[in-house]
């Protein structure tokens, strides 16, 4: 997550900072996402589309914002590209050298903010986003700075405004109304997204949706061909494409 120095002092009470900025967060992120049977098939999808957007990745230089833990770099790595990451924390950094190291690849990583990128025009080929825009203070502007550095692509994810990820996303934000500690994500539609990518001169080439039933569902049930076969069901009828959350768009120049 990246919403971290560089920013405003006006925002730096916004969540965040200070809840990615702890160490039990980073340690316990990639379980806690990418944990189990439908967590590791959520991952693998991630990876695939990654390497659709970016290919052929050999030599690719990629920017990877808001790397968290670096489960994208390093797959980017692993898949032949040059690869930089930024986060704004350090503890989530941490975890990630960790991670590039234990892999044996070589990854740039540094301290920086998805609203301020430290990197020149059109510097690297691609930048990829995930899991940042619907957290970020200012999300139209890190759309913005992602384009600015990339010559050619862009990768962002965001949970669908037309999904049931809206429930719970209302429900968080009406507890943290009440005072309480909680991530109040927001939830975005397509049309605004690509809306802010053409304002940058770029257009939509691709658009991935993932599930129609909530994530924490599948989790909870925890079978991954329950999930396959329910999930095939509901795109049958077209429910995906109406529906389907987390959505990756890509976009090019």
């Amino acid at each position: 997550m990246t919403t971290g120095p560089g920013a405003g002092p006006e925002d730096r009470d916004h969540y965040s900072y200070s809840h990615y900025a702890s160490r039990h967060v980073a340690e316990s992120f990639d379980t806690l996402r990418f944990g189990g049977p439908i967590g590791q098939h959520l991952a693998a999808c991630q990876a695939a589309i990654l390497r659709e957007a970016f290919e052929p990745l050999a030599d690719r230089s990629i920017l990877d914002v808001g790397t968290g833990t670096g489960r994208a770099a390093v797959e980017l790595a692993q898949a032949g590209a040059r690869v930089r990451g930024v986060d704004a924390s350090a503890e989530m950094l941490a975890v990630a050298r960790a991670r590039a190291r234990d892999a044996g690849v070589s990854i740039a990583l540094g301290q920086a903010d998805a609203h301020h990128l430290p990197f020149g025009d059109r510097s690297v080929d691609g930048a990829v986003s995930l899991r940042v825009l619907m957290h970020a203070v200012d999300w139209r502007r890190c759309v913005g700075e992602l384009c600015r550095a990339a010559r050619w692509r862009v990768v962002v994810d965001f949970p669908s405004a037309l999904s049931f990820a809206a429930l719970e996303s209302g429900a968080r934000h009406a507890a943290g109304g009440l005072g309480r500690p909680v991530e109040a994500y927001r939830v975005m539609r397509e049309a605004e997204v690509a809306a802010a990518f053409a304002a940058a001169g770029y257009r939509v080439v691709l658009v991935r949706r993932q599930f129609v039933l909530p994530i924490a569902l599948h989790k909870k049930i925890g079978r991954l061909p329950v999930t396959l076969a329910a999930e095939r069901g509901l795109r049958a009828i077209g429910l995906l494409r109406a529906l389907g959350s987390p959505v990756t768009m890509v976009a090019e120049r």
